[in-house]
Order: structure tokens, then C-alpha cells, then sequence
């Protein structure tokens, strides 16, 4: 099974490239962040002749999420817990069956990128990735396959940059947010991508700005979390990174993990 994440930047403005993507790496479930667009104003028609199942929580303008997939979810939910006062739409989950297999449950998210760091906007992110520490933590104990899988606005670790002194003080690679993330994986969530490979510069978003992409400047923030019943099935990974190169190009591109579920 093959399960890919991709933030949009704007699902009609990249509808072309999203439906060329879907034709060509044939995914079975897609996670899209910022789709910029409120539920009814997502470009149903174009992507369900393609044979997928949607399910979005949008949101006008900015933020919005959404879960394409080739069959339908059993059940889907909208909305992290944890705070009935955030209104962003960062977060859907979608539950589906597995043949022989029991189920396999699926998280799109889109945190929060935190910056200014002397502005509320910092909290909030740290706010938002204890919710989904605390929302994890309580999924776990399902003991079912789980992927985590979004725009995490995270760096890692400094090989995750192409150079960390450029964000130091980013609300991205600050102590606290690259420990909000190391919690994730304390709890028994892998890394699907350092769980297949060590490579240096490799990435998943290059700014526009600043010749980023010819040069290589790009960080990796966008990351599928397996628990250990996914982490055990995990086979492969992969970036796709040719997309960035398309006309009008979203600054991400997709990431990718393939699980076997025929054992």
C-alpha cells in the first residue's frame, strides 16, 4: 500500500499538477495540507474521474487538509482534540478496512509554522504538537497500524537542513520544537523516511525565494510517523522530489511510504 503526503500550497491553484501527480505515482491514500479552500470549494469533480474517495476540512484562504483515497473510510473525523476554541482546520482522520487485515488509520495534519517566535504564534504551535502528543499517546493504545502523516513544520535534526545556523532561531529547528517531536518518538512513533535511509540533502520544501530550488537549499519537514504495528510493514520510502520542477510548482513535494499488508 502505497501512502504519500503532500502539502498543496493551494489545491486549485495546483489542481493540473495534483491530478498529474495522481495519474503518475498512483498513490492509495494522499494526505494534502493546505488546501486553501473551504470544503465545498474543493475541486471534487477532476480528482474523483480519477478513481479517489475525498474527504477534506477546509478552511477559507489558508490552512484546510484533506484525505484522497482509492476506497472509502469507515470512519473520519475532523479537528484535533484538545482545545474546542481552535478554529483552524489543521487535522483530519480517516479509519479504513484492510482485508484480512483489521484496519488501518490514517492522520493528515498540517502544524503550525510558529514563526514570529515572540508572537503568540509560538505557543500555539507548541500548544497544538502537545495535543498531538496526548492524541497519540491515547491512539497507541488501539495498537492498530498508525500513520501521522503532514506538514509537520519541523526540522529534525541539523542533516535535515541544508544549514542549521540558518535556522537557529526559526520557530522550525528551535530546542523546543525539535523536542516536541523527539516526544513523538519517544512514544513508539518511527520516522518512516530515517527509518530507510541516512542520506544527507534530502529534503521536501524549497522556498521560492532566493534561488532555493536550483541551489538545493531546502529543508525536510513533511513526515509520515508509523506506529510499530505501521513501522512493522514499512518496506520502502521515497521523495518525490521531480514535481518541484513542474510549472507552478507547490514549495513541498510528496513523501512516501509503501507497507505491505500481504503477510
Amino acid at each position: 500500500m502505497k501512502i504519500a503526503t503532500w502539502n498543496i500550497n493551494g489545491v486549485k491553484a495546483r489542481i493540473e499538477n495534483l491530478c498529474q501527480w495522481l495519474k503518475d505515482s498512483d498513490p492509495d491514500i494522499a494526505c494534502l495540507q493546505e488546501i486553501k479552500t473551504v470544503d465545498e470549494g474543493f475541486p471534487r469533480l477532476e480528482i474523483e474521474a480519477l478513481g479517489y474517495h475525498i474527504e477534506t476540512h477546509g478552511q477559507k484562504g489558508f490552512n484546510g487538509v484533506a484525505i484522497l483515497s482509492k476506497t472509502k473510510p469507515d470512519e473520519v473525523t475532523r479537528g484535533l482534540p484538545g482545545d474546542d476554541s481552535d478554529e483552524q482546520s489543521r487535522f483530519i482522520e480517516a479509519v479504513f478496512s484492510v482485508p484480512d487485515h483489521g484496519v488501518l488509520r490514517v492522520c493528515c495534519l498540517y502544524l503550525p509554522n510558529g514563526n514570529p517566535i515572540d508572537t503568540e504564534k509560538y505557543p500555539y504551535k507548541l500548544a497544538w504538537m502537545e495535543r498531538l502528543r496526548k492524541f497519540a499517546a491515547d491512539r497507541l493504545a488501539l495498537e492498530e497500524p498508525i500513520i501521522l502523516a503532514g506538514d509537520y513544520n519541523v526540522i529534525p535534526e541539523p542533516h535535515d537542513c541544508f544549514d542549521p545556523k540558518v535556522w537557529e532561531n526559526d520557530a522550525l529547528f528551535l530546542p523546543q520544537t525539535r523536542q516536541a517531536f523527539r516526544q513523538l518518538e519517544n512514544l513508539g512513533f518511527t520516522d518512516a523516511v530515517r527509518a530507510t535511509t541516512d542520506a544527507v540533502k534530502l529534503y521536501s520544501f524549497w522556498d521560492y525565494q532566493a534561488g532555493a530550488w536550483p541551489k538545493n537549499n531546502g529543508i525536510r519537514i513533511d513526515h509520515l510517523m508509523l506506529s510499530p504495528e505501521a513501522a512493522d510493514r514499512l518496506t520502502s520510502t521515497a521523495i518525490e522530489k521531480h514535481v518541484r520542477a513542474w510549472e507552478k510548482p507547490s514549495d513541498h513535494v510528496p513523501v512516501i511510504a509503501h507497507l505491505d499488508f500481504q503477510n
